[in-house]
């Protein structure tokens, strides 16, 4: 049984011990024996957390003497290295942050421990967050477990190639700009960025700039993203960004009173696609179609007109440099990987092409308004390519040659507009590599885009779901 609860999902789990059928102890023990076995080769994990195993049997207690359970009660749990943990060093993947301990849990990790949760470990990460590959000079570089050659993605890559690779059933990740979905892509498994400000980011750093930023729910089923959510969203008094009260019902894979209207799309708006890539949206497209949806092939005309990625490229390089001045001042050079170094030599922006930003940004919401009006959900792929090997910059991609930055084309667009998008695969490349597909949905609509993801997970052609490691 120990083998088989570390490809369980965390809803599953939940039901387990509730109806003490498994213990949290053997579900926390499961997990720590599976790092020991497998993280040497991957390097997901940054620090264990001490106290799992005492809070799985604290869980167990409360199961064996009929308290009220939480519903994610006796799960464990992983969170990125730059979510706060009281107790557990939380280090920003910088040596800057050595040894740093909180003394209080980010909103989100309160949050889910509230709910029954066991935070198990932290995972790997790139300095500060900022890239798209998991690598610092503190914890090193994390490998995908699919392909240890491959990365795992960036920033929330640690996370991604835990919860493949069975070491957690959940995690939190966060995203600037591709840093949920990207790496969940990489690894095949599922997340949700949902609409700026529905998760609150009090106790993560970074948080400039604080409207890209966003802190979500990664894991293997539709369901956990639903659950997790339903438990993390919520304004808590700090985040000011967090002020909306607009209700999540959990429950997902009901029926509509209406077909649900889809528009897929691949290009133009978000840079070169590889075919199979391609190919994988267009057969999420018609698979729900054969569900009874409104399927069709669509175009956002803002999108070609301003490349969400230009637009937030002029925006955040003013708006995120004075907080890595701030922390880097005064530090020794060895301090310092390649991504600090590359962000505080950038040029600033002039206040001109800054302006001229901001209403592109706002061309771009809504020109998502206007389409959003006849659709109730978009499909596009999440990556523009399958997970890519260590250290490349850049990449042939049908024909046109692009650097690593491009890589975010689909999926800078929903932190520019704040919309919600959820990650999960449906596709497989010619190598054996998982491809996911987007789903992008209005703003505050995370239940209609996690209905659709349950309709998409009902009839996905992905039978190899967890990497042989």
């Amino acid at each position: 049984m120990t083998s088989e609860l570390l490809y369980l999902d965390a809803t599953r789990l939940a039901e387990l011990i509730r109806t003490r059928e498994v213990s949290p102890v053997e579900v926390v023990k499961a997990h720590l024996d599976r790092i020991d076995a497998v993280d040497p080769k991957i390097n997901a994990i940054v620090t264990v957390a001490d106290d799992a195993l005492e809070a799985a049997r604290a869980a167990e207690t409360a199961v064996l003497s009929g308290k009220a359970l939480g519903p994610l009660h006796g799960v464990p749990f992983t969170a990125k290295d730059s979510i706060d943990t009281a107790g557990v060093a939380t280090q920003r993947g910088s040596p800057i942050f050595k040894g740093r301990v909180p003394d209080a849990d980010a909103t989100s990790v309160a949050r889910l421990k509230n709910a029954g949760g066991i935070l198990l470990a932290k995972t790997n990460l790139p300095e500060f967050s900022y890239w798209i590959e998991s690598d610092n000079l503190l914890s090193g570089r994390s490998n995908n477990p699919w392909d240890l050659e491959r990365t795992p993605g960036g920033s929330s890559g640690g996370e991604s190639a835990a919860i493949a690779a069975g070491m957690s059933p959940l995690g939190l990740g966060t995203d600037l700009a591709i840093s949920v979905r990207g790496p969940a892509a990489q690894t095949g498994i599922v997340s949700l960025k949902a609409t700026h400000g529905r998760v609150p980011m009090t106790g993560i750093w970074p948080r400039a700039p604080r409207r890209f930023w966003h802190v979500g729910p990664m894991a293997r089923s539709i369901r956990d993203l639903a659950l997790a959510f339903s438990q993390l969203s919520g304004p808590d008094g700090h985040d000011a960004f967090a002020s909306s009260t607009v209700p999540f019902d959990a429950g997902v894979g009901r029926s509509p009173d209406r077909p649900l209207r889809v528009g897929w799309m691949v290009e133009p708006g978000f840079g070169p696609v590889d075919p199979q890539v391609a190919a994988t949206v267009q057969a999420a497209a018609e698979a729900l179609k054969s569900l009874g949806l409104v399927v069709e092939p669509v175009r956002i005309p803002a999108l070609e007109r301003d490349f969400a990625l230009d637009v937030f490229n002029r925006l955040h390089v003013m708006e995120m440099k004075p907080a890595f001045a701030e922390v880097t001042a005064g530090r020794a050079e060895d301090e310092l990987y390649k991504m600090a170094k590359t962000m505080l030599a950038l040029p600033d922006t002039s206040m001109r092409d800054y302006i001229d930003a901001e209403q592109a940004a706002e061309r771009l919401r809504d020109g998502y308004a206007e389409y959003f009006r006849n659709y109730d959900a978009l499909i596009t792929h999440v990556l523009p390519i399958p997970a890519h090997k260590h250290g490349v910059d850049t990449f042939s991609i049908n024909g046109h040659t692009v650097d690593a930055t491009y890589l975010q084309g689909a999926t800078v667009p929903l932190n520019v507009t704040g919309l919600p998008g959820i990650s999960m695969r449906f596709g497989t490349s010619k190598e054996g590599l998982p491809i996911n597909v987007q789903i992008v949905g209005s703003w505050q609509a995370e239940s209609t885009i996690l209905h659709v993801a349950s309709l998409l997970e009902s009839v996905s052609p992905v039978r190899d779901l967890h990497p042989h490691i």
